[in-house]
């Protein structure tokens, strides 16, 4: 079992070692929210299996409505046709929420897979969740590889961005590849289109942040952020301008508060770390955040005292009850919030009310 918190990457990288060998195994799990991962594994496996003009002919398809054990087994009897492989491929069908009966059989079919078969499941809007208690568990098990598509590690996730970068015949320093990984959140599937917008507006082969300030899109955390580091400097202005571009982005207000009082609330726990001498390892651990982003959080917090994040986070908490209950205006509750959360951010601690 991988640590707590920690994302089990044993299948991916027997994934990734069947792939460089060029020998796929007979039946693959696919799921996971690194959905562009995910994707382009599946192609280079459509693209192993599936060479030599006959992938029409190798590839099948079975709609998930359409799943039974019987027209499995119809499929994955085909002989592939002037090639050595064939592709079996279910998208979206819940192996574990099936019938006893067919969990049996599809135990069954697995453990018995021909050679020549390449079965993959691949769960896009439905999660995976299997059950080690089952019959199926165990054939999945000895038969195939569950592969978890998960964010990828900092270091990792890094190098992809400065190869992608490379790819479109641009560079970027590895710190302002964490920039953009902070601003634009750190799934592929997001940074790819970013990537592709930044490399196409850069007028050099050189990255700049002015680059990625001109046309990357910031996830909403990433504003917000801004707009704490504002308040911590007691600047409203800058904080309502902060907001004003939130509305431009057409964030609701009460998602807007949501982050707010999340990001208040990692704000208190790195307070407390602070006070009780711990370091950003913890605040990450806690949060789940990737370490530059904890970092930031943590030298955010040096800036505030336990009292104020005390009660910064009440009063995000009661604003965010005000909106949700009581009908008032959203904006004019966050422009209030702000108002009162910067007045006393240049003291000790806000004052009770």
């Amino acid at each position: 079992m991988p640590p707590k918190g920690k994302a089990d990457t044993a299948g991916y990288q027997q994934l990734k070692k069947d792939l460089s060998a060029q020998a796929p195994g007979k039946l693959y799990i696919l799921h996971g929210e690194e959905t562009y991962l995910r994707d382009y594994c599946l192609n280079q496996l459509k693209e192993l299996i599936l060479s030599g003009g006959m992938g029409t002919f190798n590839f099948h398809e079975i709609p998930a409505k359409e799943m039974s054990p019987r027209r499995l087994e119809e499929a994955l009897d085909c002989l592939p046709m002037m090639a050595q492989r064939t592709l079996v491929q279910v998208t979206d069908f819940d192996l574990f929420k099936a019938g006893e009966k067919d969990r049996e059989a599809y135990a069954k079919l697995f453990e018995e897979l021909p050679d020549y078969v390449c079965l993959v499941f691949v769960y896009d809007l439905i999660p995976y969740k299997g059950d080690a208690r089952t019959k199926l568990a165990g054939a999945i098990k000895r038969s195939g590889v569950v592969v978890n598509f998960a964010r990828q590690e900092t270091g990792e996730l890094v190098k992809w961005v400065r190869r992608r970068f490379r790819a479109l015949g641009k560079d970027i320093d590895g710190n302002l590849a964490s920039e953009l990984i902070f601003l634009c959140g750190d799934l592929m599937t997001n940074l790819i289109g970013e990537i592709e917008k930044i490399g196409a507006y850069a007028k050099g082969t050189q990255i700049t942040r002015a680059d990625i300030d001109a046309v990357a899109t910031p996830q909403l955390d990433t504003v917000v952020f801004r707009m704490t580091d504002a308040i911590g400097a007691g600047k409203f202005d800058q904080a309502a301008q902060v907001l004003g571009e939130l509305y431009q982005m057409q964030e609701p207000p009460i998602k807007i508060m949501w982050s707010l009082g999340r990001n208040m609330r990692q704000l208190y726990s790195a307070r407390l770390a602070l006070e009780k001498g711990r370091g950003a390892a913890y605040v990450a651990d806690l949060w789940g955040l990737r370490s530059f982003q904890a970092e930031k959080i943590f030298t955010a917090a040096r800036r505030f005292s336990l009292p104020w994040c005390r009660r910064a986070v009440v009063r995000c908490g009661e604003a965010d009850l005000a909106m949700k209950s009581t009908g008032q205006d959203g904006q004019q509750l966050l422009t209030s919030l702000l108002l009162e959360l910067c007045a006393p951010a240049r003291k000790p601690a806000l004052p009770r009310r």
